[in-house]
């Protein structure tokens, strides 16, 4: 008799027991805001719920655990940042870390930054782990807003933007239009980047595409300022903090448009998709020149008395400045 009464004492229990953690585990832990919490990677489930513990998340550890260890999702918790809102349950808490849906960070990668300053941003980045992969391809980096979780390394957000480039240059090159005078792809990229440099109105692109391509059919040399400029801080290692001078522009290296004529070796910056899609979809004009009007955006001719008229415009608004 007694140890019947002491077996539905002992299934009382139990289930008063079970019936408590039931209510605490679907029922807002309250707190006074949002709480940050950074679950480091290898620290391991258990120690994961004492730290939401610590931190004010969770209310009570120990029946965290019987929870999460019986429904097997002790093992599926993941390390990460995670902000949890005030009134969570822990059964929305649990459920957080299973998904894996941490904080979100970004970092942004403008037009027409080269390697070395893209490779600088991630650098200073502290949210980002881990070393800067070697030999990074000028002109490989799709520019763009990137998500990221604390913790990443920087490889992989370096590799999802090589990724990008990739597949975006790929579809490009696929819907091209005719007759254009380069033949691969790279090429196509070379020439973009020299558009992103040259002209920050998304209405002009095409236009001084359509000025380079020309040039390029009729063997003229590009004659263009950022090439010139780009190969001067590849022999410097620094960035170029000056105006070009006739020396510069006399000086034989690769990236001198003023002396090859062709197109350099490589691309001088990341380019966007806009000037991706100007050079290969270039307006149809017969336009071999422009410059700046001094007022934003550029003046264009299609004979070199043309352009020295504009030359001289330009010099007029600029003296007067």
């Amino acid at each position: 008799m007694r140890a019947r009464q002491f077996f539905l004492l002992l299934i009382g229990i139990i289930l008063v027991f079970a019936i408590f953690v039931r209510q605490d585990y679907v029922s807002p832990h309250r707190n006074d805001g949002e709480i940050n919490v950074v679950l480091p990677r290898g620290i391991g489930s258990s120690k994961s719920i004492d730290l939401l513990a610590e931190n004010n998340v969770i209310a009570h550890p120990f029946f965290f655990k019987i929870i999460a260890y019986s429904t097997g999702k002790s093992r599926k918790i993941k390390a990460g940042e995670y902000l949890f809102p005030s009134d969570i349950s822990p059964k929305d808490v649990l459920q957080m870390l299973v998904s894996g849906k941490g904080v979100k960070h970004k970092i942004t990668v403008f037009e027409g930054l080269n390697v070395r300053e893209v490779l600088e941003i991630l650098r200073a980045e502290p949210k980002l782990d881990g070393d800067i992969p070697e030999n990074i391809a000028e002109g490989s980096l799709l520019p763009e807003t990137y998500y990221f979780a604390r913790g990443d390394a920087r490889a992989s957000v370096i590799a999802r933007m090589q990724e990008q480039m990739q597949k975006t240059i790929a579809e490009l090159w696929e819907n091209r239009a005719e007759n254009l005078p380069f033949a691969t792809p790279q090429q196509a990229l070379t020439l973009a980047s020299i558009v992103e440099k040259e002209t920050g109105v998304a209405e002009e692109r095409a236009r001084v595409a359509a000025v380079f391509i020309n040039r390029l059919r009729i063997g003229m040399k590009l004659q263009s300022d950022p090439t010139t400029a780009y190969g001067i801080e590849q022999n410097t290692g620094k960035k170029l903090d000056r105006l070009l001078t006739l020396d510069d522009l006399k000086t034989q290296n690769p990236y001198n448009t003023y002396k090859i004529t062709a197109l350099p070796p490589t691309p001088i910056c990341n380019v966007g998709e806009a000037s991706l899609t100007a050079v290969l979809h270039p307006l149809q004009t017969e336009e071999l020149y422009f410059v700046a009007t001094g007022k934003g955006g550029h003046n264009f001719a299609k004979t070199i008395t043309e352009h020295q008229k504009n030359v001289e415009e330009y010099r007029k608004i600029i003296g007067k400045k």
